[in-house]
């Protein structure tokens, strides 16, 4: 079984920091979230992934190969964001007459995904799909399902849901799929719809079974989805400190990177801290990640996402903070006293 990891798209719903960076690679405890899908369908046995990219390609090419892979990684380029079937149709020259699996690059799931390969192997499904109960199901792919847990359709954020089952951004595919993706004609977001070419299999006979996902399970599109993301896997850190302190109090579950010093401070996991990081006179609480060669001074923080290279100084208390790449905040000492903002497009701010 083959790989194939989406790590495309504009990720307009986390903008401004999807303007200088791809939306898989926004850290989440201090990991890319496109790391998470790659290291799940490598567990799984597979081999050979093959990597979508689009926009920021370069950018996202560039990280994915800073690290060694236990299997081979190559990349396939998607111009447009045309929709999750046009990503398979652009890919059946490579996955070829095998079958594979699909993990969109900006999910977690926490428990992987190999007692699910390794059912498909086995059974006679085309396709298998994960589905996971939510409360909201208005807001996703909804499966309507038979008894035997295969399923009769799908539908596309119904305002009358069939069931509370919504689709992870995980499948289990044999190559009938491309058959499917060809024969199918754009939505009207004029993209391929995935869910179109599954219900395309279920029309025409094809077997399409569901499993269930019992542990937790997050789809990163939003800035709230990633501090939710970052606090379930925080909550599973274990305890290593690898920096120096200095007339501090660490309690709780923390990993603290080389080169880290911390001064005068009190650090409360779980929480994670990367490497050469300076942190004095501070506060960091619980489910903060701290990226590498970032700055706190007098600060509080907690249940944030700082990514690497920012100074925050003397800022008061900051609570459920997403904060990019090279950022100063610091509170000013000048007279009149006043507040400075340089905000990029689609940014929010709560004073």
């Amino acid at each position: 079984m083959k790989g194939l990891v989406l790590s495309g798209g504009h990720g307009t719903r986390l903008r401004p920091l999807t303007y200088s960076q791809q939306k898989q690679l926004i850290p989440v405890a201090n990991k890319p979230i496109l790391f998470y899908a790659i290291e799940d369908v490598i567990e799984a046995g597979v081999k050979e992934v093959y990597v979508v990219v689009g926009p920021n390609k370069e950018q996202v090419i560039e990280t994915v190969n800073s690290r060694n892979w236990d299997a081979d990684i190559d990349f396939i380029y998607q111009p447009e964001p045309e929709g999750l079937a046009h990503a398979v149709k652009i890919s059946q020259d490579y996955i070829g007459d095998e079958s594979f699996v699909m993990y969109l690059g900006d999910n977690i799931l926490k428990s992987g995904i190999v007692d699910f390969a390794n059912e498909f192997k086995k059974n006679e499904s085309d396709t298998s799909i994960l589905l996971s109960k939510v409360p909201n199901p208005q807001q996703f792919g909804v499966a309507d399902l038979r008894k035997d847990g295969s399923v009769k359709r799908l539908i596309e954020k119904p305002k009358k849901p069939p069931s509370n089952y919504a689709l992870v951004g995980i499948y289990f595919f044999k190559p009938i799929i491309f058959e499917a993706v060809n024969n199918i004609k754009p939505s009207w977001r004029n993209e391929l719809e995935i869910t179109d070419a599954i219900q395309w299999l279920i029309e025409n006979g094809y077997k399409v079974k569901s499993n269930i996902v019992k542990d937790w399970w997050k789809d990163t599109g939003k800035p709230e989805d990633i501090l939710e993301a970052n606090r379930l896997v925080l909550d599973d850190i274990e305890q290593n400190v690898q920096g120096t302190e200095e007339n501090s109090r660490l309690f709780g579950r923390i990993y603290v990177g080389e080169g880290t010093e911390i001064k005068n401070s009190t650090i409360k996991g779980p929480c994670i801290i990367g490497r050469n990081c300076s942190i004095k006179s501070s506060y960091i609480g619980p489910f903060t990640s701290i990226g590498d060669n970032c700055i706190l001074t007098g600060t509080e923080i907690e249940d944030s996402v700082i990514l690497g290279g920012s100074l925050i100084s003397n800022t008061g208390r900051l609570v459920e903070c997403l904060i990019g790449r090279n950022v100063k905040i610091v509170r000013a000492s000048r007279i009149p006293k006043g507040t400075k903002f340089v905000v990029g497009d689609y940014s929010e701010i709560d004073l």
